[in-house]
């Protein structure tokens, strides 16, 4: 059975001594309650080290929220893979619907990313995700479907890749996609993965779910077949919003 991931993606938010206090007061819930999944917190570049090393070995995964294709160079103001995993990271976002959108990232360059992330020895958590023109026009399946095989480099795997499907419409804007819906696009991100990596590896892989996600409407969200986890903004930068996220993945 797919263990489900519940990750926090802090944006540009939060300075040190508060993503501190913030993933401290999270491993403190993690060690009194042991819930059934695995939890993230991906803070930005600035606090990544002091998070990690105030909760290293506490069961509080630390991640990076983007990362250049190259492994060093001159690329200023770039953080690179190895990097992250220096700082303590074992995971990290690329293909962000905000990265592809304001910063025009294509699927060749998230998939650079995520290749990037698997020489460091990270998880990369590819995001995928059709804007609100797109689903008007009954695109959203191949859209989804497309950047899923043309984001995921060679050699991606269960154990080093995870989906997220981020409906563009629905990040931080409280709106969320109908049960079905959800369930209509994962679904058929689970088949494309199967077509492009087999059978054995897509049922494997985590595909989670972000877009106004919260702890009022995480329990359904998670129940939902192919949904193994959520990847949550807004909602991850206060403990019991995100706790309350966490407490409704089943496992």
């Amino acid at each position: 059975m797919r263990r489900k991931l519940i990750a926090g993606n802090w944006k540009m938010n939060l300075r040190r001594a508060e993503g501190v206090a913030l993933a401290t007061a999270l491993a403190d819930r993690l060690a009194a309650e042991a819930p059934a999944a695995d939890v993230l917190v991906c803070p930005p570049a600035t606090a990544i080290g002091a998070v990690a090393d105030a909760v290293e070995g506490r069961g509080l995964h630390v991640g990076g929220q983007d990362c250049h294709t190259q492994d060093s160079g001159a690329h200023t103001g770039d953080v690179a893979a190895p990097m992250l995993a220096d700082l303590g990271c074992g995971f990290v976002v690329v293909g962000q619907s905000e990265r592809r959108q304001n910063h025009g990232e294509t699927d060749a360059l998230v998939a650079a990313k995520a290749a990037a992330a698997h020489r460091a020895g990270l998880v990369a958590i590819v995001c995928i995700g059709e804007t609100e023109a797109q689903r008007l026009a009954g695109e959203a399946l191949g859209v989804c479907g497309g950047q899923v095989t043309a984001s995921l480099p060679d050699g991606a795997t269960a154990e080093n890749t995870v989906v997220a499907y981020e409906p563009v419409w629905a990040i931080g804007t409280g709106r969320t996609p109908t049960v079905a819906d959800v369930a209509e696009v994962h679904a058929h991100v689970r088949a494309v993965l199967a077509g492009a990596l087999g059978a054995e590896t897509a049922d494997a892989m985590r595909i989670l779910y972000g877009g106004s996600v919260k702890a009022s409407n995480a329990a359904e969200l998670l129940a939902i077949d192919h949904v193994d986890g959520a990847l949550v903004g807004g909602a991850s930068l206060k403990v019991d919003e995100f706790w309350g996220i966490v407490r409704a993945a089943r496992g």
